[in-house]
Parts: C-alpha cells; structure tokens; sequence
C-alpha cells in the first residue's frame, strides 16, 4: 500500500471561531480522503459486512453533502453534474449505490471539486455576515434559515460519523490504521 498523499494536520489548540471550525472540517476531510488513498476500484467498492457503505461511496455521498449544504442551502443554487440528473426517488442512496462503476480518479476529482466549491461558498458567506451568514434555502421542517455557523458544525458532524466508519472498512480492507 502506498502512503497517503493527503497532508492531515491537528486543529490548532487556540483560534478564533472561523479558524477553529474549518480547521477541524479540512481534518475530517483529510482523514476521509486519506483512508480511501492508494486503494483500487475493487477495494474501493469492498463493504464492510453487513453493511453496503465503501469507502468509494462515502467519497460520493460527502461530495453530495457538502455540495448539498453549501451550494444548494447556503447560497441557493441548483446542483451540478452528476446530481442533477438522478432519480432520486426510485434510489434516495444513489451516490452510495453508483459509487462502485466509478474509476477512483473520477470519486477523487468529484470530492475535491465540491470542497473547492463548499470552501469557495464559505469564503462568500464569510465576507457577507459572517458565521451568521443565513442559508438562503431555510429548514423543510422549521421554516427559518440555517446559519454558516450551524452548516459548518453539522459538517464537522458528519464528517466526524463518518471518518469512524473510514477506519473501520479501511482496516477490513489491508489492516491500515491511523492513517
């Protein structure tokens, strides 16, 4: 197995609030990219029985995410390729399930693509009201809007979820930990 190529750096012990949050963001993003690195298609695809979640397909459901929540609800805008055009009704875990006919390359430049844009829409809404920056798309279930703030931590969340199920089916693929 090849080292990972993606640095991964410990949030700092001290920062302001903006500093603090997207450090501890790009360090889950970096844990997820790193465990999925140097692996193959068929690797890639491997679930962890029983469950169907690959590393493959956690690559594609964050690069949903985080275009979902920066690009869809903070600013408002309709997503890209290759979301625009699922059904998803007839299958909501999509990116989940479609993940495995993707070549490693393509899973890779999807994730960073929506980074660059969730970091270029933060960056944005930063320089508007900052944290308080509200989402334009509110909450289905309440009505109002979300705020940077709350879009940044909820990130942080589902990063943090899912960088345990990374070690997990990394290590049940070639024993790697701790990467």
């Amino acid at each position: 197995m090849a080292d990972p190529t993606t640095q991964k750096s410990d949030p700092p012990l001290a920062a302001d609030e903006v500093t603090m949050l997207r450090a501890f963001l790009d360090f889950y993003r970096a844990t997820v990219r790193r465990q999925a690195e140097g692996l193959t298609p068929e690797q890639l695809a491997t679930p962890l029985a029983p469950a169907i979640m690959t590393l493959g397909g956690m690559l594609k459901h964050l690069a949903l995410v985080e275009e979902s929540w920066f690009l869809r609800y903070l600013e408002g805008q309709e997503l890209s390729e290759p979301w625009v055009g699922v059904d998803w009704d007839t299958d909501p875990d999509w990116e989940w399930h479609s993940a495995a006919a993707d070549p490693p390359e393509e899973l890779f430049a999807l994730y960073d693509r929506a980074i660059a844009v969730a970091n270029d829409c933060t960056d944005r809404a930063l320089a508007k009201a900052g944290l308080d920056t509200p989402s334009v798309r509110p909450s289905r279930r309440e009505g109002v809007p979300f705020t940077l703030r709350w879009i940044l931590v909820h990130l942080i969340e589902e990063y943090a979820r899912h960088a345990g199920h990374a070690d997990l089916i990394r290590e049940s693929i070639d024993g790697q930990v701790d990467l």
